[in-house]
């Protein structure tokens, strides 16, 4: 798969407000009462759910189903009974306590969002000892430094090394590419790159999941004879991308590949009956992948992780 500057560019250009300008999701002043995390356990790991804030955005067809009508789109949204002229997005970086690490996979928009989930789930940036990346889009490596410094003062850092050596090359002026400039290669020296079935930490390991942007990574976590898969911005809507996978998506740089992606895995974690998180699917982002005709659907998880 070969990417292009004049596709990062366009991508860049087409990359929402929210990525781009934090201020307009609710990232910080949460209600005390708000719920910011949800932990579940995974065998031997605790998984932790961060809500780092939340946005509503009108006319979502500008972002997905772009190569469906306004009437299919419409009737897709009243079946699932959701609205077709708004949308709410939700931003979910994950924790993943093995024991031994601490793993953050995505750092959120910078605003704060993320240390207070952090806090109310009992942890501090300064207790991440593996900081993941899956790629590079603003609303998930915004929160790498803060204030000059890393947020995560103790942490090494670790991503896919397509996805760092496409966006380490753009010149000055995209907005994605200055942001990594900014946010990941002052860490550069503490990362380390992997490539498709890279491993983490024992039980934690990097599948390729291209097309949403040249080195986009999910990740599979094994513990206890159980497995649940990362798979951040594979499918950005429970309903518009991951139920219809073949709807384009704005943010997909490939959108060929994209959809290609969503299939093949999709199609695994409904065979396999395995448990997903997604970055922007509803919090707490949890759920299950189930077979629906031509597509899929999403079924959230509720109790299956209790015990």
């Amino acid at each position: 798969m070969l990417f292009t500057r004049r596709q990062a560019l366009t991508a860049a250009a087409a990359l929402p407000a929210a990525t781009l300008a934090p201020t307009l999701l609710r990232a910080e002043g949460h209600s005390p009462a708000m719920t910011l995390a949800h932990r579940f356990n995974l065998g031997e790991f605790t998984v932790v759910t961060l809500l780092d804030g939340s946005r509503a955005a009108e006319n979502p067809q500008e972002t997905f189903g772009m190569n469906v009508s306004a009437e299919e789109f419409q009737s897709v949204s009243e079946a699932n009974f959701i609205p077709s002229d708004m949308g709410q997005f939700f931003f979910n970086p994950t924790l993943v306590d093995t024991g031994a690490e601490r793993i953050l996979f995505d750092t959120g928009l910078g605003q704060g969002g993320l240390q207070s989930a952090l806090a109310q789930a009992g942890y501090s940036p300064a207790d991440i000892s593996i900081v993941v990346i899956t790629h590079m889009h603003p609303d998930h490596i915004g929160g790498m430094m803060s204030d000059g410094a890393a947020t995560c003062p103790n942490a090494r850092y670790i991503t896919g090394s397509a996805e760092y050596n496409f966006w380490s090359a753009m010149e000055a002026g995209n907005r994605v590419g200055d942001m990594v400039a900014s946010n990941v290669t002052p860490l550069a020296e503490q990362m380390t790159f992997l490539d498709d079935g890279g491993s983490v930490a024992s039980g934690v390991t990097a599948m390729a999941a291209f097309g949403h942007t040249p080195g986009h990574m999910g990740y599979m976590l094994e513990s206890g004879g159980r497995q649940l898969f990362l798979m951040a911005d594979m499918a950005n809507h429970y309903v518009w991308s991951l139920a219809y996978p073949d709807w384009e998506v704005r943010f997909d740089m490939d959108k060929e590949a994209a959809a290609a992606t969503r299939r093949r895995v999709l199609g695994m974690l409904a065979a396999d009956k395995i448990a997903t998180i997604g970055y922007h699917m509803p919090f707490p982002a949890a759920g299950f992948v189930d077979t629906r005709e031509d597509g899929f659907r999403y079924v959230p998880v509720s109790y299956q992780f209790m015990g």
